[in-house]
């Protein structure tokens, strides 16, 4: 088996059409036919079957075909791998992120680093915290900024920043007019808080609950645009972790909290059981080193 043979395999699975896969690949079809051939000989069965013009894939086909893109891609994860070891400014760097530190935690650390290191390439992929911490630990991210950064045996961590959470209310709100409450003074408040499942609902739910009371909840979100907006359209009120809040949504106010302390850390996390490459090893370095500087000002 060739992966020449598997790319012509994949190419005319994924186009249903022999002639196009060949005008793709640039080579003769009577070179993908024969190739094809040969696989199906090799593994004794028929990948395709012909319908008019077009061929699709057989049962077996379609089987095989899941793992011939994961062993294509694994593949090609590898050489990628080799060719950054021979050249290490030119690597690409797969990073997971949530979206609270999409505005501001992540283009301050790109952009910084960049202007260092601009040969250096990202992969970037948002995604929820079980999700992130999921594909660190199976490799299909590199590393992941991540908050609250997690405990877990199978991650190395590093936590970069703690930042408190404020409340945010309409700006019509009795208590809109203070600097600081007590979260307990927003008891008889309807909250607006992100769907049960992500980690900042259990963040709020539980920082209620330590100020007495379990909060009442009148909608929910799934990112924190959406969350800031439905308290500027009064829906109720909320919390949100403060490099969120660096511009304050029209119609509400940024309120701090006395008690209880509510925060949370920030950091990155990557696989325990890998080792990183070069351009990775540059990157987590170049970040923990960054916010080491920011931390004495």
């Amino acid at each position: 088996m060739e992966l020449r043979q598997l790319r012509y395999f994949v190419e005319v699975a994924e186009r249903q059409h022999m002639t196009e896969a060949a005008e793709h690949l640039h080579v003769a079809q009577s070179a993908i036919s024969f190739q094809i051939g040969k696989l199906e000989a090799e593994l004794g069965v028929k990948l395709f079957e012909r319908v008019g013009r077009n061929v699709k894939l057989t049962q077996i086909g379609h089987i095989f075909l899941e793992h011939a893109k994961k062993a294509l891609d694994a593949i090609d994860q590898a050489k990628a791998k080799v060719d950054e070891y021979l050249d290490p400014e030119h690597g690409t760097i797969r990073i997971g992120y949530l979206s609270s530190l999409a505005n501001y935690v992540l283009p301050m650390i790109i952009s910084s680093f960049k202007r260092e290191y601009p040969n250096i390439s990202f992969h970037l992929r948002q995604g929820s915290y079980a999700n992130l911490i999921q594909s660190v630990k199976n490799g299909e991210l590199n590393l992941s900024f991540i908050g609250p950064v997690p405990n877990d045996e199978q991650l190395t961590t590093h936590v970069l920043f703690t930042e408190h959470f404020f409340a945010l209310v309409p700006d019509h709100h009795s208590l809109a007019e203070k600097d600081s409450i007590f979260l307990h003074e927003l008891k008889n408040d309807d909250f607006v808080v992100f769907a049960k499942g992500y980690v900042f609902h259990k963040i709020v739910i539980d920082a209620c609950q330590q100020a007495g009371f379990r909060p009442k909840i009148s909608a929910e979100g799934e990112d924190m645009d959406a969350i800031k907006g439905l308290v500027s359209a009064g829906l109720g009120v909320s919390l949100i972790p403060d490099q969120t809040l660096y511009n304050v949504p029209r119609m509400t106010k940024k309120i701090s909290i006395q008690h209880p302390e509510v925060k949370r850390s920030v950091g990155m996390i990557i696989g325990k059981n890998r080792e990183l490459t070069p351009s990775e090893k540059t990157f987590y370095h170049f970040v923990k080193k960054f916010y080491e500087n920011l931390a004495r000002y």
